[in-house]
């Protein structure tokens, strides 16, 4: 069943850069397990899943225990007491929200030698439900910072589009946040800004649209969440 669900969510993204005029290799797929238990994970690693994302740290730690072979994505708010969580488990954190959290992670990841990319969290819709920077000047102006950090390796922006059901309204949110990206690519001219993930089970082809390079998807391959 999951790998059915992988075949058409990995012909939908194909068939989005197309109309995009993107090539599909351009486009990442994180697989969003959170919730679901440790068999659906096995079962999407067997299907060919290499990269995969979690909410939470607790969560992660119990259910990833042992599993070797695939890159664990943090994309959930991260408190600062938690950062000691992320070495030998997370490679990525996409969801850097702080300067201070910034430090955190970084102090933890350098005294376990640890390297961990991360995103910078932009919250696109301005929905105070949401986490992330919501003023860009700030987050730029952070950006600088955090990428002199040690053991952490900035690589791109992370956003939540609006919960709304106004296609043009998402499309206009992943715009602004893909402008932000490319002022953060020219902030940061040695390459290393290449994520910019963006897009959900239900608005992810929007999201190609706009420049994604990275979709996280859950329900679409792995059912409603417990």
């Amino acid at each position: 069943m999951i790998c059915e669900r992988l075949e058409r969510v990995n012909e939908r993204i194909a068939s989005a850069a197309q109309r995009a005029g993107r090539q599909v290799s351009e486009i990442h797929l994180l697989a969003v397990t959170k919730t679901h238990p440790r068999p659906v994970v096995e079962e999407a690693i067997a299907c060919g899943m290499t990269i995969l994302g979690e909410n939470r740290v607790q969560e992660a730690d119990a259910k990833y225990a042992g599993v070797a072979g695939v890159e664990l994505h943090l994309i959930g708010h991260l408190q600062r007491n938690k950062a000691r969580s992320v070495p030998g488990l997370f490679s990525w954190v996409e969801s850097i929200d702080s300067i201070a959290t910034a430090e955190a992670l970084s102090r933890r990841c350098a005294d376990a030698e640890w390297p961990c990319s991360v995103l910078l969290q932009y919250n696109c819709s301005g929905e105070q439900t949401k986490s992330g920077y919501s003023d860009p000047e700030l987050m730029l102006e952070e950006a600088i910072r955090i990428a002199a950090l040690p053991s952490l390796e900035l690589r791109g922006i992370m956003t939540i589009g609006p919960f709304v059901d106004d296609t043009r309204e998402i499309a206009r949110a992943f715009s602004v946040t893909r402008r932000l990206f490319e002022r953060l690519q020219t902030q940061q001219p040695d390459g290393r800004i290449d994520t910019l993930s963006m897009g959900m089970t239900g608005d992810f082809e929007t999201a190609i649209a706009e420049g994604s390079t990275e979709v996280r998807i859950g329900s679409a391959l792995f059912g409603a969440r417990e």
